[in-house]
């Protein structure tokens, strides 16, 4: 809320400096102007131009080159102007100081007007905790009562479920060794562990019986598994006699067909060489002249 006040009120103070600069600080009360520019007056008032008026012959010119008819008005202009522009600039350092008291004054009243704000907010956030202090020690009190009565229910209604406890251990049948007593309401198949004495010579026997169903089984198991190796094994063996014998055939066919390849090897041969005498005593007996080679 303080930070949301000081906004406005910095807003309002920067909207009053910017009426005040419209108002007070405009373009043409700038102090820019130069009143000592000797071509102002000149563009304020333009020169004696009677002479280039057409009604006027070459006989009848009234200012020759030179001559300055106007001097005496052009420096009482210029000082009239210089006046005005010193008085201007009085009046303005006037309602500058005029207004920077005035600005002053604002500020100060900005800054009391804070301070009392920030006071006035101390005060009520000093209030504040106070009252909110208070208002934690009485919770905290409300809070220690309550769980006080809390805790001496919470032990009273121990006290009395214990107590009855007690009495229903001592008035049961916990203590006997009725066996119907650790058998469980909602499934009869199973017992309750904190009332159970132990197996009756019933549910002995049948476990018994059980056990040797069960070793008669994994008996039977056992042959079947050494009967079902001691086949595997046989199978293993005369595969690999097969094998065996296999492989000799194989080894006895390649020697028969490495002596068959020989054998058609060197009636190759032979046929090759008796052609090759053929070839050489028959068909190439004649010598070629140098007369074929000429053609």
């Amino acid at each position: 809320m303080l930070e949301k006040e000081e906004a406005e009120r910095a807003h309002r103070l920067a909207k009053k400096i910017q009426d005040f600069r419209k108002q007070k600080q405009q373009l043409k009360k700038r102090r820019e102007s130069d009143p000592w520019d000797p071509d102002r007056l000149q563009r304020e008032f333009p020169v004696y131009f009677n002479d280039s008026d057409p009604f006027y012959g070459q006989a009848s010119m009234q200012c020759f080159f030179g001559e300055d008819l106007d001097r005496t008005t052009y420096l009482r202009m210029q000082q009239e102007q210089f006046r005005y522009s010193l008085e201007r600039q009085l009046q303005e350092q006037q309602q500058a100081r005029v207004d920077e008291k005035c600005a002053d004054m604002l500020n100060d009243q900005l800054h009391l007007a804070m301070d009392m704000r920030a006071a006035h907010l101390a005060r009520v956030e000093e209030s504040c905790r106070v009252a909110m202090m208070f208002a934690m020690a009485n919770a905290n009190k409300a809070q220690a009562a309550e769980l006080a009565e809390r805790q001496r229910l919470e032990h009273q209604r121990q006290q009395e479920a214990n107590l009855m406890k007690i009495q229903n251990q001592v008035t049961s049948d916990f203590l006997t060794e009725n066996p119907q007593v650790a058998q469980n309401s909602m499934a009869p198949h199973r017992v309750l562990p904190h009332c159970w004495k132990g197996m009756t010579p019933q549910q002995r026997a049948a476990i018994r019986k059980v056990q040797e169903a069960q070793c008669h089984e994994k008996e039977a198991q056992h042959q079947a598994e050494q009967a079902l190796d001691t086949e595997w094994e046989s199978q293993t063996m005369h595969l690999a006699q097969a094998v065996q014998e296999l492989e000799e055939q194989e080894r006895e066919l390649c020697a028969e067909f490495r002596r068959g390849l020989g054998s058609f090897n060197q009636q190759l041969a032979k046929e090759q060489k008796a052609q090759q005498n053929y070839l050489n005593s028959i068909i190439y007996t004649n010598q070629p002249t140098a007369q074929y080679h000429s053609f």
